[in-house]
This record gives C-alpha cells, sequence and structure tokens, in this order.
C-alpha cells in the first residue's frame, strides 16, 4: 500500500493583530472577511492554534505555510507597511517556531516602500528562515512590473525563494465599469457586484493581467531565475493561453510565452476542487510544476446553496488530491514534494544556521 501523501498547503492566511490594528486605522472595513468582529469566519482568520490545527486536520493538511489575509500591507502607507510587515513577520516567525511540525510561513513585503521591500526579504529569508513571501499584485496603482521592483525580484532570484501572489480587490474605476449596476430592480444587489468584483472573478482576473504585464514588460527575461507562485489554477491565464500566445511575437520576448509559465511559475488550486481544472494545469505546466493549498479559512465549511467546488472541509482537501487522475508520485510531488524542492535549501540553511 502506498504511503499516505503528505500535504503542504501554501495559500493559508491569517489576520495578526499589528495587521488588524494598521488596517482599522487606514478606514478599511471592519468586515469579517479581513477578520474583524466575532463571526466564526473571522475567528478562524485569527487563530493560529488549536483551532485551526484541529480544522487542517479536518481538511486533511500536514503543514501549513501562513501568509497575511490579502492585501497584507500592501494597501498601507508606506512607513506604515514597513514597520508593519516587520512586526508582522516576527509575529509569524514566532508561530512558525511553536509548531515547525505544522507551520511555516510567508514573509510579508513593504512594496509600498520599494527600497525597503527588498530589504525585508532578505531578513525574513535569511534571519528569520521564511521559504519566500506573499505578495499581493498591484501596490495602490503601481502593477507589479513597475521598475522600482526589481531590486525586490532580483533579491527574490538571488536567493532562490519564490514570491507567491495572491489576487486583491480591482482599481475602483474596474469596479464601477464592470461590476456596478447590479442594485436596479432585478432582484439583485451591490452585494452582487462587489462578490463578482473580488471572490467570484474580478480578484483573478486582476492577478492574471499582472502576470502577463511582468511577463511582456521584460521581469523574467531580466530574472530568468524568479520563481512565482500563482494560485486559482492560474489566475485565470493559464485558460486561453493558446490564444495570447500570439502576443509573444508582438512583445518580442525572449521565449514562447508558455514557456515562461513551465520556467517561472508554479501553479496551486486554493481550494477550488475541480477535477477539470487540475487536469487542464497538468497539461499546460505538468504536475512537476503543480503544488496544493486550500486558501484557508475562504473555503472552509462554504458551500452556499450546496455548492461543491469551494469546499475543503471534512477531509475534501486530501481525498481531492487522493483521488486525482495522478500516479501516485506525481500526488506525492504536488502535495508536498514540489514545494520541499522548490525551498529545501532554506531549511537546510536555517538547521545548519540557526537565527
Amino acid at each position: 500500500m502506498p504511503d499516505k501523501i503528505k500535504i503542504v498547503a501554501l495559500e493559508e492566511h491569517v489576520a495578526l493583530p499589528s495587521l488588524l490594528d494598521a488596517w482599522a486605522g487606514a478606514g478599511v472595513p471592519r468586515i469579517p472577511q479581513l477578520g474583524f468582529g466575532d463571526e466564526p469566519f473571522a475567528r478562524r482568520l485569527r487563530d493560529v492554534g488549536e483551532a485551526r490545527l484541529a480544522d487542517m486536520d479536518d481538511q486533511g493538511v500536514d503543514v501549513a505555510v501562513l501568509s497575511l489575509a490579502s492585501p497584507g500591507v500592501q494597501n498601507l502607507a508606506a512607513g506604515d507597511a514597513v514597520s508593519v510587515a516587520r512586526e508582522a513577520n516576527d509575529a509569524l516567525a514566532e508561530i512558525v517556531a511553536g509548531r515547525p511540525d505544522r507551520f511555516q510561513a510567508f514573509a510579508a513585503i513593504p512594496t509600498a516602500a520599494p527600497e525597503a521591500a527588498a530589504a525585508e526579504l532578505e531578513r525574513a529569508v535569511t534571519r528569520l528562515g521564511f521559504p519566500g513571501a506573499m505578495l499581493y499584485g498591484r501596490t495602490g496603482d503601481r502593477p507589479a512590473d513597475a521598475p522600482e521592483f526589481d531590486d525586490l525580484y532580483a533579491t527574490a532570484e538571488r536567493l532562490r525563494v519564490p514570491l507567491h501572489f495572491h489576487p486583491q480587490t480591482p482599481v475602483p474605476e474596474v469596479i464601477k465599469a464592470y461590476y456596478s449596476g447590479f442594485d436596479d430592480g432585478a432582484g439583485l444587489t451591490r452585494s452582487t457586484g462587489m462578490g463578482l468584483a473580488t471572490a467570484g472573478l474580478g480578484w483573478y482576473y486582476d492577478l492574471g493581467v499582472q502576470y502577463l504585464r511582468m511577463i511582456f514588460s521584460g521581469v523574467f527575461d531580466r530574472h530568468p531565475g524568479l520563481q512565482v507562485i500563482a494560485g486559482h489554477w492560474g489566475e485565470v491565464v493559464l485558460f486561453y493561453l493558446d490564444h495570447i500566445g500570439v502576443m509573444a511575437h508582438n512583445a518580442r520576448l525572449e521565449r514562447p510565452l508558455a514557456d515562461y509559465f513551465t520556467r517561472n511559475f508554479w501553479v496551486c488550486g486554493s481550494g477550488t476542487v475541480s477535477e477539470r481544472y487540475m487536469r487542464w494545469t497538468s497539461e499546460v505546466v505538468g504536475t512537476g510544476r503543480m503544488m496544493y493549498s486550500t486558501d484557508y479559512p475562504y473555503t472552509f465549511g462554504t458551500r452556499p446553496g450546496g455548492f461543491p467546488f469551494l469546499d475543503t472541509a471534512g477531509g475534501v482537501a486530501r481525498s481531492f488530491l487522493e483521488q486525482a487522475p495522478f500516479t501516485h508520485e506525481e500526488k506525492v510531488a504536488i502535495g508536498s514534494g514540489n514545494w520541499e524542492k522548490l525551498t529545501g535549501h532554506v531549511a537546510a540553511r536555517r538547521e545548519h544556521h540557526p537565527a
């Protein structure tokens, strides 16, 4: 009988006190989806103890790589972003140190202060032992390919650590143009528009465009070793890649478009338990470029109207991978092997040179 598949989940969110205080001071809406209040969802976001471990056991997840809830510190002013990122990373390091068998963490990066962003990544990796960082696409109205982020990408490339990108809400102009006007007497409300603008669809289009901007503006040509982790089965882009690829000639890319996704990207499902999406992703990038995530707690116990594709509770996170149409060796690679191959040198350095 094959050995049990180890699952390391890479997109597992937390809302730390320092982040909530900073968000409140910046006027961010105090909603449960960001960790405010006493609803079960908000409590799950804030918990990093026994309740979270119990939920991980319920899902079948062995290790959670923690990261700040979106958009991390990327909606804060530069000075606040630097101090909150540093405080958050110190707190995450303490959480990991308390249960290194169950937790790892992605660093928070203050991209609002590009000159400090690379330095914080360096500190988080070399001093705190983080295996990479979580970014959130745009910083205000600055796209991910803005030249001022080149030092950050160069640092990630030199340290050989991945940058996981997570979506965030589209800019107000896009929301107004594409996702407003649902409160028109047709039985729909403004919440329908915002739902479509965020977790329904808008998040993924917004981040997918950021990936394409990074490719077409030459980020990966300047930093060919840069590794990016994409969630939500590639943020829409993979499903239209055969068409978008015509742009490679127009943009004078150094490689075919698909090559960037098979050499610079790793893809997770973010708790969308769709076998069709999984099979498509394996056809495009191969199982050697796939990893695992559950997007906790956003896909924990979430079955509105019985909808089946966004709930990893009740062992679904594990059974979805175990029942995937791949060999056992491929499932092991997706569950944890590819992640350990990508970041094993950081763990080895931490063991030999503890902070």
